[in-house]
């Protein structure tokens, strides 16, 4: 039996993980660190409020066998690319190096296309993310790089649903190379994330948007 703790649960990804795992056999329990309260309820499930700026307040909350971290942001919605930072890379980042402290394996998503020197500030902050991850020496890390992730999100982001729908339309002549930009459900996601997570393998695992079809 697994203990897992999730960062981002309230989000769309994280949402769907959660509850994947709370359903799931070979999970006892399921700590999820959240800015506001769940009104979910399960025996499994234990709630930590935290504001993410002192997550070593927390690190007790690490000791667990798998940290997933579902986090994530825009720009626009952080205001500015200083903001969008703390949360894609800051936290993240920080949640890993506890992860490794407390001897737990660590998930987390990052995007299609990260790399630490691209032109676009949104990639290279996932780019250099995935670069320091990869240097702590975790015993376990999965890095996951969707594209455009499907759901019903409980805020717009209007250009996402946009590119969204596009590549959607284009979907039949996406095959080959060009079958990894085609959006995924956010669930679809979650059940990778979990299922990798379960079977226990160590080391570094890249999984690419196709990995999800």
């Amino acid at each position: 039996m697994k203990k897992i703790l999730i960062l981002g649960a309230s989000g769309l990804t994280g949402g769907h993980l959660m509850q994947l795992a709370l359903e799931h056999e070979s999970i006892a329990s399921v700590t999820v660190l959240v800015r506001k309260p769940l009104e979910l309820k399960h025996p499994k499930l234990k709630v930590i409020i935290s504001d993410f700026e002192h997550l070593a307040d927390d690190e007790s909350h690490f000791r667990v066998d798998m940290v997933f971290c579902c986090l994530g942001t825009t720009i626009k919605k952080a205001g500015s690319q200083e903001a969008f930072k703390k949360v894609d890379y800051d936290y993240p980042f920080e949640s890993a190096r506890l992860a490794k402290r407390q001897g737990a394996g660590f998930s987390i998503i990052t995007a299609i296309g990260a790399d630490p020197s691209s032109v676009f500030f949104y990639s290279r902050t996932k780019g250099e993310l995935e670069r320091e991850l990869s240097a702590l020496g975790l015993h376990t890390l999965h890095i996951h790089r969707p594209a455009g992730i499907e759901g019903n999100r409980a805020e717009e982001r209007p250009l996402e649903k946009m590119a969204n729908s596009t590549l959607n339309f284009l979907k039949p002549i996406l095959i080959g190379p060009l079958k990894s930009i085609r959006p995924v459900h956010a669930e679809s996601i979650a059940r990778v994330m979990l299922r990798e997570a379960l079977q226990g393998d160590e080391g570094i695992k890249i999984f690419e948007s196709d990995s999800y079809q």
